[in-house]
């Protein structure tokens, strides 16, 4: 597969909630670095770890948690892809929509790093009951 292909299959993966081909795309000691600012936001390290602390985790905060992209590039084994993340969170009823960029690192053929830089704001403003947060 391509580098392109790769991260096809991973977003197909991940949506499907396909774990074994999210296991076979990615290294075992993939790197998953989330921005600081995303809720629950932090460094997992292997697939097991990526699964349960961000698929699953935001599977639990937000209702209809999606990640839509817009756009998608290689650059050798360096794969960008530009798009949003939208769902509801529960506890407010509140939607959101933020800006996103995935960097994803392959080697191998394989995902061995992944990046992400989001707008965090309208998150936390989805996820704060005062409508003036």
């Amino acid at each position: 597969m391509t580098p392109l292909e790769t991260i096809r299959e991973l977003y197909r993966a991940m949506r499907e909630k396909d774990d074994s081909a999210v296991f076979a795309i990615c290294t075992p000691d993939i790197v998953w670095q989330q921005s600081a600012g995303f809720p629950g936001g932090s460094t997992w390290h292997g697939p097991a770890a990526v699964i349960e602390n961000v698929f699953r985790a935001n599977a639990r905060r937000w209702t209809g948690f999606a990640f839509t992209q817009e756009e998608m590039m290689a650059a050798g084994d360096r794969v960008i892809v530009l798009g949003h993340y939208s769902g509801t969170v529960p506890a407010t009823g509140k939607a959101m929509r933020t800006a996103v960029a995935h960097v994803y690192d392959l080697t191998d053929g394989k995902v061995s790093r992944f990046r992400m830089y989001a707008d965090t704001h309208p998150m936390w403003q989805a996820m704060t009951a005062d409508a003036d947060a």
